[in-house]
């Protein structure tokens, strides 16, 4: 296996937290019905209209808030390449709802409003079907 060289004290934090990380997801994922999911659209469309950026604000959002029964998970395209960055949020006992056009702005109002509060804000992609 490969192992990387560390030359800095900045290279060892950043090891540390991809190991951290990695952790933190196999952890949660054995009882990710108890926590609060964040699947993220990184399809072509939705890394092209900042979902990246989208990622990033969840994670610092999140952290700022002090919230810990979160995971946030990347996924494909969920098909609303005209709404990205679309990001499907399921709070535990609820159903999961799929907000798009989710910019910087409108993910610290999720955060604060919904996740933290349960109150529904703008931009909502109804969903038109049950099954595929």
């Amino acid at each position: 296996f490969f192992m990387t060289k560390i030359k800095s004290l900045e290279d060892l934090k950043k090891m540390k937290e991809q190991l951290q990380n990695k952790v933190d997801i196999r952890e949660k994922g054995e009882n990710i019905d108890s926590l609060v999911q964040i699947k993220i659209a990184m399809g072509t469309c939705g890394i092209a209209a900042g979902a990246k950026a989208t990622m990033d604000t969840f994670m610092a959002e999140l952290s700022k808030n002090g919230i810990k029964n979160a995971v946030i998970t990347q996924t494909g395209c969920m098909g609303y390449c005209h709404s990205e960055p679309t990001v499907e949020i399921t709070i535990p006992g609820k159903d999961a709802v799929v907000f798009g056009n989710v910019n910087t702005a409108k993910t610290t109002e999720i955060v604060e409003k919904y996740i933290k509060n349960g109150e529904l804000v703008d931009g909502i992609i109804p969903v038109n079907y049950k099954e595929v």
